[in-house]
């Protein structure tokens, strides 16, 4: 069987495919390219089947956590994404994209194979500019869709709105930084099945910022993602680096796309094994040699031995947290033998005002109930529409969250916490880090990954509950003054808080 016929799943060491797919917008790009001369091999139909895949509301099912691919070199990377892309603009009027790469010289490098592509005879006359001028690198189609390119590294994508489609290449340098700034410009993407991500590289180097792209690859094999298709092309890591026979296994495009010379050409100038196994061959560390330890604040086997579902009673605690564009919302309650029982649903990018009006309906339905966060938390941001709406936020100091990081740990350690086993919790959790405070004392410290905020958000909600339950016991959270009505339905479209609270 040749690279051409074997199928993404022969082909991929590690596939992981978001539930929930029914349907994909895959057959109708792909018609679109073929009209237009652009065939794919096997294994690339399948990755465009899945990337563009929807789920039964008709959004893309990896519109969460994205299309992340982690592919070696002379596979065919921009060959297969850029493609895709192009029939999306084809197929999409109006189709809004960025393609942004580490450094300045591959996003040039990019824009040129991508300049190539939509030359090409038959596409050529969809094709309305090409814009090179003062910095500008676009192309630009007649349906009104557009491709634009910039490179991180000087800043390219930041204050961008209404983005329908994301291409983070080189993924694998990648801060937090720079997705913090990027990811909302989809918040508020026009394209009816929904905003996506993309998110392509190689095995980072040591020195590479890859904290994101390796936290992506532990949550998909760890079978923790939410909405993210994971595709892995790479040897087996016990496999020779100069086994001819064996360049087939990573490189689904050798022989017939990518011949031996050209495999023996890129060995010659990555003469280093570790380097090749990285580039070439798409051979990932071991996993003990990845990021920083886990597990810092509770053991694993105390967390996992603190699962129930108890009866509840009296005052709700409600926490918000936000890391970069990842809002996330908890709960607290005590539960009938005096423990407080914490849980976590509602995690997901979203707008400030769509924030307010959700915690407004949980005001509202769960009285008596506590809405805090921290004061240095960009969720703080939310207090003055807040107040507008008619809902009191409690902020807590800095002296306040040392001590509620510290309380948590203590009874967790004791025994007086409980959760349901929540998978984004618990993966939180495992990767939440201490940062030390002047005075010895210490916080939680997120470092800036977004799926740590569960963990930020529930020891706000546990603050906010023994702190404020006496206060609010048998009276409702909100100040006097006249509060707004808050239109939106019933709060059942809330997670954490119809399970449990």
């Amino acid at each position: 069987m040749t690279g051409s016929t074997r199928r993404l799943s022969e082909v991929a060491r590690h596939l992981v495919i978001p539930e929930g797919i029914v349907t994909s917008n895959f057959p109708r790009v792909y018609r679109r390219l073929q009209d237009v001369g652009v065939s794919f091999d096997r294994w690339q139909e399948g990755f465009g089947q899945i990337a563009l895949g929807c789920n039964a509301a008709g959004k893309y099912a990896a519109s969460v956590g994205g299309v992340v691919a982690s592919i070696p070199r002379q596979v065919g990377k921009t060959y297969t994404v850029g493609n895709l892309i192009i029939g999306m603009c084809l197929e999409f009027p109006g189709l809004r994209v960025i393609w942004t790469s580490h450094h300045n010289r591959t996003t040039t490098n990019t824009f040129r194979s991508m300049q190539s592509m939509v030359r090409k005879k038959k596409i050529w006359p969809y094709v309305a500019a090409i814009r090179t001028a003062n910095g500008e690198q676009e192309i630009v189609f007649t349906n009104g869709s557009i491709i634009m390119f910039g490179a991180r590294e000087q800043g390219f994508g930041r204050g961008m709105e209404a983005i329908d489609v994301e291409v983070f290449d080189e993924a694998q340098i990648l801060g937090v930084k720079a997705l913090e700034d990027m990811v909302p410009a989809t918040n508020a993407a026009k394209n009816p099945h929904g905003g996506l991500l993309f998110f392509i590289g190689t095995p980072p180097r040591p020195t590479d910022d890859g904290e994101s792209f390796t936290k992506k690859r532990k949550k998909a094999l760890a079978g923790l993602t939410d909405g993210q298709v994971y595709v892995e092309i790479s040897a087996d890591p016990d496999t020779d680096p100069d086994d001819q026979s064996k360049f087939g296994t990573f490189n689904p495009s050798y022989p017939h796309r990518t011949p031996l010379e050209s495999m023996l050409r890129m060995r010659e100038n990555i003469p280093d094994d570790e380097a090749w196994r990285r580039e070439a061959m798409g051979i990932w560390p071991d996993d003990d040699d990845q990021g920083p330890p886990t597990w810092q604040l509770v053991t694993e086997l105390q967390w996992h031995g603190l699962v129930d579902f108890p009866e509840l009673t009296g005052t709700i605690g409600a926490g918000i947290a936000r890391v970069g564009s990842r809002w996330v919302i908890a709960g607290a309650q005590r539960t009938v033998d005096d423990r407080i029982h914490v849980e976590v649903g509602y995690m997901r990018t979203a707008t400030n005002p769509e924030i307010v009006d959700l915690i407004g309906r949980i005001d509202d339905v769960l009285e008596p109930c506590a809405i805090a966060t921290d004061s240095r938390s960009p969720a703080a941001v939310l207090e003055p529409m807040m107040k507008t709406a008619g809902i009191e936020l409690i902020k807590s100091t800095t002296n306040q969250a040392a001590l509620m990081s510290q309380g948590f740990v203590d009874d967790a350690e004791d025994g007086l916490i409980s959760h349901t086993g929540q998978r984004e919790l618990g993966y939180a959790l495992e990767h939440a880090a201490k940062r030390s405070l002047p005075r010895g004392d210490w916080v939680v410290d997120a470092g800036g990954d977004p799926e740590v905020a569960p963990m930020l958000a529930v020891i706000i909600a546990r603050w906010a509950l023994i702190t404020f339950e006496s206060r609010v016991a048998g009276a409702s959270a909100a100040p006097t003054f006249e509060r707004t009505n808050h239109a939106g339905g019933p709060v059942d479209s809330f997670d954490p808080l119809t399970a449990a609270f």
